[in-house]
């Protein structure tokens, strides 16, 4: 089985070829966060957060992927492994993963793009869909997150509980500061009155969103292909996704208007999330603090 990168081991030098294994073999790193998985309680018997060790456990969680966003979203992959979502920020990334104690079965996962391993690939997979250059100067201490997703049968909020936990003990353990990524609002939309299809749910929730929650003019950043929110009814009564809605409470910033990911078939938010950030509330349950 092929080795991937351990999260909290030193990162690779960069002209190590693609999914070469980080030196060393310890389980825990100077900031002491372990690799053993965590048991957390949950849903039939409780739920186990692990990191991905081996490419069949990233298969796994890529086959949940493709699973939501081919399945359920209707988003166009390429097949590079039939009925797994795969792209070329996978070997570099760091996968999360949480399974139902009880099956087995990944049910929830988050893949983590540390800044060694971007500047490996040449970028984040934000730097497509958004112009990032305002926040160049936070590169150095700043990961993204990404293709988030959980089991249709297991959207409860425990599992984005357990990998959000998962989550901030890698950032402290490995002294990173803020998190960035792409929240999906999907083109068919669930509104209170049925399904809202095109981007007008989207830009409705944009709408509803940008007053509260916009980040500081210094953060914004540029969709690369904008969806044309001016040219849709920005008027409707929609819900922001339960994932947009967890972020926010998180202290999550909006970094500017939403990008057309064709795709995926849906719209992507621009969040940012730092540590300093974080409600009371969450930084005691998350980090102790």
């Amino acid at each position: 089985m092929k080795e991937l990168p351990t999260p909290t081991l030193d990162l690779s030098p960069i002209a190590l070829p693609r999914g070469s294994l980080h030196p060393g073999g310890s389980a825990l790193v100077p900031g002491g966060f372990s690799q053993e998985p965590v048991a957390r309680p949950g849903a039939a018997g409780g739920l186990l957060v692990t990191w991905a060790r081996h490419l069949d456990e990233v298969r796994q969680a890529q086959k949940l992927r493709y699973d939501v966003f081919a399945g359920e979203m209707g988003a166009r992959l390429p097949l590079t492994v039939p009925g797994h979502d795969i792209d070329l920020f996978d070997d570099f990334c760091e996968h999360l993963l949480v399974r139902d104690v009880a099956s087995g079965e990944v049910i929830g996962t988050y893949r983590v793009l540390t800044p060694a391993q971007a500047k490996r690939v040449g970028s984040f997979y934000s730097d497509t869909e958004f112009d990032l250059t305002r926040l160049r100067a936070l590169r150095n201490d700043m990961v993204e997150l990404g293709r988030s997703c959980v089991h249709r049968d297991h959207r409860q909020g425990g599992v984005i509980m357990a990998l959000w936990g998962a989550l901030a003990d890698f950032m402290v353990s490995n002294q990173l500061h803020t998190m960035i990524g792409c929240a999906s609002i999907p083109m068919q939309h669930d509104g209170p009155h049925g399904q809202v299809w095109g981007g007008h749910a989207a830009a409705s929730i944009w709408h509803k969103l940008k007053d509260k929650h916009l980040a500081s003019v210094e953060f914004h950043v540029r969709p690369r292909l904008p969806l044309p929110v001016d040219r849709l009814d920005t008027s409707l009564d929609v819900e922001p996704p339960a994932l947009v809605k967890g972020y926010l409470r998180l202290g999550a910033k909006i970094l500017g208007a939403p990008a057309w990911d064709p795709d995926f078939n849906a719209a992507d938010l621009p969040l940012m999330m730092r540590l300093a950030d974080l409600p009371a509330r969450y930084r005691k349950h998350f980090l102790g603090a």
